[in-house]
């Protein structure tokens, strides 16, 4: 009984860690499929983070309102991460820019800028003070009353099941209606796609901005679930964690979700390994280093055998041969 009590606990840790990276999974696998390198999405989720954190915030406090309050922080995420990635959409795309760089501008804007605003708000304080309102867990009704499995997989918080629908969604667009089909000709062969009349550079242009808004999503996760703030260690490298769970699942929607799961129960060991206690038998530091440990490893021995899209990181010249 004690080990399916573990194994469920570590189930539902596992989906909670990540949701956040299904998410940024998700931005980062548009933008590339279009062409454009997204190494912002740290950036973007930082953004995401905040602006959730801040909104949220401000209408618990100067407005009263109560458990509506992270649903508005949580949509006013999403519109700041699509405005943020739009530096990257017109560097990458119409200033033709390298788009490594250009993402990791965008990076250490994002950690300097959100620190920035949040002691401007906050009269000079690094991070918001803990959120009174935040998502709770919905369960399933009858089947989060299965033992053990139900509580493991059917209560969870409600940007879980947004972020599991949301592949569904980004699976059936991609491979299953024409916007899908000139969102991957776009980055397999910008060429022909624009000889068909398809307009590369608006493709891209929305494909990067839908991307904010995806990375900006798993920020909002991560302040209005696990953390129930905003500081400048929220994110911690989640979205280069999601970088490589899209580049394990090959750039293909199913097989991502499956890898940022995969990386969550890296995430999750560290909470169940102190609830459980075996700290006491590992130093804690260790289990902190182990995602990134687990992260470099796998793409040490993946990376290689991954195949990108054909145009990714090339910028398109229009009439060029």
């Amino acid at each position: 009984m004690a080990v399916l009590q573990v194994a469920s606990d570590l189930i539902q840790t596992t989906i909670v860690f990540a949701t956040a990276l299904v998410f940024a999974m998700l931005g980062g696998l548009i933008s590339e499929r279009s062409g454009v390198v997204n190494i912002a999405l740290e950036g973007m989720m930082m953004v995401g983070a905040f602006t959730a954190a801040i909104v949220t915030y401000f209408l618990e406090t100067n407005a009263g309102l109560g458990g509506s309050a992270p649903w508005i922080g949580f949509v006013c995420a999403i519109a700041a991460g699509a405005v943020f990635a739009l530096p990257h959409a017109a560097a990458s795309v119409t200033f033709r820019a390298d788009q490594v760089v250009s993402g990791v501008a965008l990076n250490l804007l994002a950690a300097g800028a959100t620190i920035y605003l949040c002691k401007m708000l906050l009269n000079g304080a690094a991070q918001t003070p803990t959120l009174k309102h935040v998502f709770s867990k919905w369960a399933v009704p009858a089947l989060s009353d299965i033992p053990y499995l139900g509580p493991a997989l059917f209560v969870a918080y409600p940007t879980s099941y947004i972020a599991f629908l949301l592949v569904a969604v980004m699976a059936f667009v991609l491979y299953k209606t024409p916007a899908g089909l000139r969102l991957r000709a776009v980055g397999e062969h910008p060429k022909a796609a624009d000889s068909v009349a398809i307009n590369v550079y608006r493709v891209r242009y929305a494909a990067v901005m839908i991307s904010g808004a995806l990375a900006a999503m798993g920020g909002a996760t991560i302040a209005l679930t696990t953390t129930s703030n905003f500081s400048h260690n929220t994110i911690s490298g989640q979205g280069f964690i999601a970088l490589a769970a899209l580049i394990f699942g090959k750039w293909r929607p199913v097989a991502g979700m499956f890898a940022a799961l995969f990386f969550g129960i890296a995430s999750a060991l560290k909470s169940v390994f102190q609830v459980y206690g075996i700290t006491n038998y590992i130093p804690v530091d260790f289990i902190y280093m182990f995602p990134y440990i687990l992260t470099v490893l796998v793409l040490a021995g993946f990376v290689g055998r991954a195949v990108a899209p054909g145009a990714v990181g090339k910028p398109y010249r229009k009439g060029e041969r």
